[in-house]
């Protein structure tokens, strides 16, 4: 696991490399190396977590091929004995060292042979001098990018900050961003929260050339295997393979955990984990003190299940003011989710255990129909309208209070433009799939890359953490495509063929406990006297907000009188998405366009949102 960077065609020097080098050094703090050629350079800081005395990156074949690589690829030893057999020399079992051989077999095809995560940048100079940047098929490890399109200039890096160190980088707001992540609690899809920067999408392989330019393609999906109709098959089917990958992830040349949150998805995974690991060891984050939805006895009845050296995290909520600067500056974008928080302290923990690589249950809601938005959506009658309660569903703040938020000129504008919430849904009813298809393909292609593996990625490797996710491997989210609605929610609830797969590994508590998310009690602890609702006020101060003017203060207000008076999940996350919102613009905005004053043109003249 790594963190990697670099430009094509630019003007870079190589104390500019070191510097986009040292923003994310966090990410990769065991080896850093850039290679720099006439008009390129590519940029690596090392996580050794295989073959820790190989491995060196760049990776170079000849004079002609260089590679850089973030993640891990499980099928690397079966890629090596085949190259091997064609002729080509690979001097460790390092899995990343496949690549050059890899690619100069296939070209940009060398993905279709690729099992693994993985963000992987190659300049070849066979013929034309060429870049081409490569992405996993689900976006397990992002990579963002700066494209020129009149001086035929990129930029990349693995993470928003380091890219922004890049003296190049053009970084100004995204008008539509304020309304894109209320709507969403994250931006979806390739567009960030800065204008003119994009992530690449998950399944994509970017070329970059002077003649060519910029041209992106997107891999098709394999065909889904046939699916299972009876309940019984699919379970045994959906635990065989969970089990499968679950096993192949625990290999790494380092200490391996596993994050136990006390719900179904992560128990299982470390129950699976926890047959092929003698004494694994298991962590769960709770906060101090008494808080509603507390999780802990959960996990810790888990763990004693699977007989893993369990590890009780706590964070204290009167350091959360001092965390979530951190925290939002991590992301390099905002994130509405409380779990943030938690997600950053508790991979610090890991990592101060001594662990490297921690395996979790991500990805198995959206897979699995987990959510309750999707089970409404699914159990809505035939000719009903199911769409506008599940777009509102995945708001952080409701529409019409998003509309009395913004400030007069900013509404006109999210008017005029049309809202995020009205395009989501103009997507979902254009779907030619069926329901529970549509559902599963916005899940996991739009909302699960941005809303969760950025910030999975992000906040574990700011520990230097590398998370693994068996959920996420092809074999198991290809089968969870194929099954039917029937076999994900049934007995009005979602994941039944999880629930099964897991009967007899997992606590009956844990089985037929309802299901709730895994985050901060933030309602209780943005009420008045907690030290968190004290900060939120500071940053959401009438002040602040003016500066920027894309909020009402006096709304804003009294969002905190009806926090006090009649406390809310409604009031208590638009105050905390707000405060997010608030806090990156105040760590990024020197950089993003706005004037030496503090103070933006009005929306729709192109230089703030």
């Amino acid at each position: 696991m790594c963190r990697i960077f670099g430009h094509f065609d630019a003007q870079v020097t190589a104390h500019e490399m070191r510097t986009v080098s040292a923003v994310q050094r966090h990410g990769g703090p065991d080896a850093q190396a850039q290679a720099i050629g006439r008009g390129w350079a590519l940029g690596i800081n090392r996580l050794a977590v295989m073959d820790l005395a190989g491995g060196r990156q760049p990776y170079r074949l000849g004079s002609h091929l260089t590679v850089v690589f973030n993640g891990e690829i499980y099928n690397h030893a079966e890629l090596r004995r085949r190259l091997v057999a064609r002729g080509h020399r690979i001097d460790d079992d390092c899995d990343g060292s496949v690549l050059p051989a890899l690619y100069a077999e296939y070209g940009p095809a060398f993905t279709d042979h690729l099992d693994g995560m993985y963000a992987v940048a190659v300049i070849d100079l066979r013929d034309e001098p060429t870049l081409v940047l490569a992405t996993d098929d689900i976006g397990m490890k992002p990579l963002y990018y700066q494209w020129d399109a009149f001086r035929r200039q990129l930029y990349f890096s693995s993470e928003l900050p380091a890219l922004l160190a890049f003296r190049g980088v053009r970084a100004a707001v995204w008008e539509p961003g304020l309304d894109e992540y209320l709507s969403t609690k994250t931006p979806f899809g390739e567009q960030t929260m800065f204008d003119g920067i994009q992530v690449l999408p998950p399944a994509a392989t970017a070329q970059v050339s002077r003649s060519g330019g910029l041209r992106i393609h997107r891999r098709v999906d394999p065909a889904q295997p046939e699916p299972d109709t009876d309940p019984v098959a699919a379970a045994d089917r959906v635990l065989a393979l969970l089990r499968q990958e679950t096993h192949r992830l625990i290999h790494a040349d380092v200490p391996v955990a596993a994050i136990t949150s006390g719900g179904l998805d992560s128990s299982l995974v470390s129950a699976l984990a926890a047959e092929a690991v003698d004494g694994l060891h298991s962590f769960n984050i709770a906060y101090t003190g008494r808080w509603p939805s507390d999780e802990r006895e959960f996990a810790r009845e888990v763990a004693k299940r699977n007989g893993t050296r369990h590890h009780q995290v706590e964070i204290d909520p009167e350091s959360f003011p001092e965390l979530l600067p951190d925290v939002v500056w991590h992301l390099g974008q905002p994130n509405a989710d409380p779990i943030t928080l938690s997600t950053h302290a508790l991979f610090g923990a890991v990592r101060d255990a001594g662990f490297t690589v921690a395996l979790t249950g991500d990805a198995a809601d959206e897979l699995f129909g987990g959510y309750d938005r999707i089970r409404q959506a699914v159990e809505t009658p035939h000719g009903e309208d199911w769409i506008t309660g599940y777009v509102e569903a995945l708001a952080a703040v409701p529409a019409a209070l998003r509309t009395e938020l913004y400030s007069s000129e900013y509404r006109h504008y999210v008017e005029v433009r049309g809202s995020a919430s009205e395009r989501i849904a103009g997507e979902l009813a254009a779907s030619e799939l069926g329901r529970m298809e549509t559902l599963t393909a916005f899940e996991a292609g739009q909302r699960l890359p941005a809303y969760h593996l950025r910030r999975v990625d992000h906040l574990s490797m700011s520990a230097s953490v590398e998370v693994r996710l068996p959920f996420c491997q092809p074999a198991v989210q290809r089968y969870a495509r194929s099954l039917s609605s029937s076999l994900k929610i049934a007995g009005g609830r979602g994941k039944d063929v999880l629930y099964r797969a897991a009967g007899g590994l997992l606590p009956d508590s844990v089985l037929d406990r309802p299901k709730q998310p895994f985050t901060l009690p933030i309602t209780a602890m943005i009420a008045p006297g907690a030290a968190l609702h004290g900060f939120v006020r500071d940053v959401l101060s009438p002040t602040a907000l003016r500066r920027h003017g894309l909020v009402e203060p006096a709304r804003v207000e009294r969002l905190f009188e009806e926090q006090a008076a009649r406390p809310s999940q409604r009031s208590a996350l638009a105050l905390w998405s707000l405060m997010v919102h608030q806090l990156w613009i105040d760590q990024f905005c020197s950089a993003a366009g706005l004037k030496a004053d503090d103070t933006v043109d009005p929306p729709g003249d192109g230089t703030a949102a």
